[in-house]
């Protein structure tokens, strides 16, 4: 373990046109109900933090959308990260007094990598958590690096790209796995193993969420900090509290409610 005893759960919402919303490998996409609703459920259910993802801000090139951030971070007490649109050391200071206690860069980190040492110098590693969504490649137990939402493939091992984020600041890693994105097939266990002994700094597992074992898997073979998940919350499949009583069975240490 990087960061404490404890293994984390984070619900994230991902967010269009003001609304929490659900697709399969960045697809599909499809309405999942208001984000500040969603957010003080999953808190009062004893989420450890919260992850808020504009997901199309990098596609249609315009910020993160300031006024949802602003009415999210009013009503939650647990840490809150926030993504989507960052393109400049302005733009996290901006979110960051706006109430979030991270930022998320993909894209624009991906294109602009000083980005995250700026963010780093100023704001601390601690406030820089670096998303990769990364594709299985043609190439055993390597991935590629997706920008842009999931729409652009840029060729790049996912694994340097993250060696590399990190000797420039970057204090945590949120690894989505796009294979495994919405499929409710369980983690990819292999491409988190692969981080986490890699790399320093936390991981945090994204995509494929299934079930209580998929959690205690990815915790347990795939080595995660955290894990990340979506559907399975939104759809009322789990509860938070529900599925930490069933990992803290398992062994593994959660902060239970």
């Amino acid at each position: 373990m990087k960061n404490g005893l404890c293994r984390r759960i984070i619900p994230c919402l991902d967010v269009a046109n003001g609304r929490t919303v659900k697709g399969i490998k960045f697809t599909e996409i499809r309405d999942a109900g208001d984000p500040v609703e969603l957010g003080l459920l999953y808190q009062e259910q004893g989420a450890d933090e919260l992850v808020f993802l504009d997901i199309t801000a990098s596609h249609e090139e315009r910020k993160t959308t300031l006024d949802l951030v602003n009415r999210v971070a009013a009503k939650l007490s647990i840490p809150f990260t926030v993504g989507g649109g960052i393109s400049t050391l302005a733009d996290v200071l901006t979110l960051l007094q706006a109430g979030a206690d991270k930022v998320s860069v993909n894209t624009s980190a991906v294109l602009r990598p000083e980005l995250i040492s700026e963010i780093a110098e100023t704001c601390g590693s601690q406030c820089c958590v670096l998303a990769i969504d990364a594709k299985r490649s043609e190439t055993e137990d390597q991935w590629d690096v997706l920008t842009h939402g999931g729409r652009k493939n840029t060729g790049m091992s996912a694994l340097e790209w993250g060696k590399k984020a990190v000797a420039l600041g970057a204090g945590e890693i949120l690894l989505t796995s796009w294979d495994k994105d919405g499929t409710r097939s369980g983690f990819d266990l292999a491409l988190c193993r692969v981080f986490s002994e890699t790399l320093s700094v936390p991981i945090i597992a994204s995509g494929g969420a299934k079930d209580a074992d998929s959690f205690v898997e990815v915790f347990s073979q795939g080595k995660a900090d955290a894990a990340l998940a979506a559907t399975i919350f939104h759809d009322s499949i789990w509860s938070i509290d529900k599925l930490k009583e069933v990992i803290h069975q398992a062994g593994i240490q959660v902060r239970l409610c």
